[in-house]
């Protein structure tokens, strides 16, 4: 009896077992990787806070210029081509990802 019992467990583990463990972690890294809409709601909301939060600072920035000739604000400038560049790429990238969820 035990000459039959060790080898069918053997198989088992192997055919049944082992790939179940294997598809079963598969499964849960597929799940972990994705955003949920409360993740995509959540950048969203930052990327619209950072947007209104840099217009501050150039509304301050042109403020305290004004009172002050000699100001050089030590961020990146008001409307430099170069420094807009990414954020019309953010901007791009956030359209088409409305695009696609809607």
């Amino acid at each position: 009896m035990e000459d039959v019992v060790v080898p069918l467990t053997a198989i088992l583990g192997i055919f049944v077992g082992l790939p179940w463990v294997v598809l079963h972690y598969i499964t849960r890294w597929k799940t972990a990787a994705t955003l949920t809409s409360g993740d995509e709601a959540l950048l969203e909301e930052l990327y619209q806070l950072a947007r209104r939060l840099d217009e501050r600072m150039d509304t301050v920035e042109r403020l305290v210029a004004a009172d002050n000739p000699e100001f050089r604000p030590a961020r990146i400038q008001h409307d430099l081509e170069t420094d807009n560049q990414k954020l019309r790429e953010l901007d791009r990238m956030v359209g088409q990802q409305r695009g696609i969820s809607k």
